[in-house]
């Protein structure tokens, strides 16, 4: 839980300054990040709902295809309402573009960080 909730956050501030930035509007930024916090946790949980029902089992090219249609969920999610919110189609394709980018470098600083703080876990595997 506390993974989860700590890259939400990550997630959002990435959402809200990539939006501040290629708008040059700190309150649209916001706007963006907290609506898409709203969004975002629907459509994860409509994913992951599909993906329990659908019977694919288990196995690396099934984590890997739901990873690519949550990155595709996820950033025409964010192209839709940054276009939604500030009005302009290329605005919400550049954020959703550059928020792919910025997301992927994040995502995986964030997991080298938990995976060095060992938090809940009860016990990692010796090397």
């Amino acid at each position: 839980m506390a993974k989860t909730v700590t890259w939400r956050f990550v997630g959002t501030l990435d959402t809200i300054v990539v939006s501040w930035i290629l708008t040059g509007n700190p309150y649209t930024g916001f706007k963006i990040g907290a609506v898409e916090v709203i969004t975002k946790m629907a459509l994860y949980y409509l994913h992951e709902r599909i993906w329990f029902n659908i019977g694919v089992k288990d196995s690396k090219k099934r984590h890997l295809i739901k990873t690519m249609t949550w990155r595709v969920i996820g950033t025409t999610d964010t192209i839709l309402l940054s276009w939604f919110i500030t009005g302009s189609s290329e605005i919400g394709i550049q954020i959703g573009i550059t928020e792919t980018i910025t997301k992927m470098f994040l995502y995986y600083l964030h997991e080298r960080a938990w995976y060095q703080i060992n938090f809940g876990l009860d016990r990692r595997q010796k090397s």
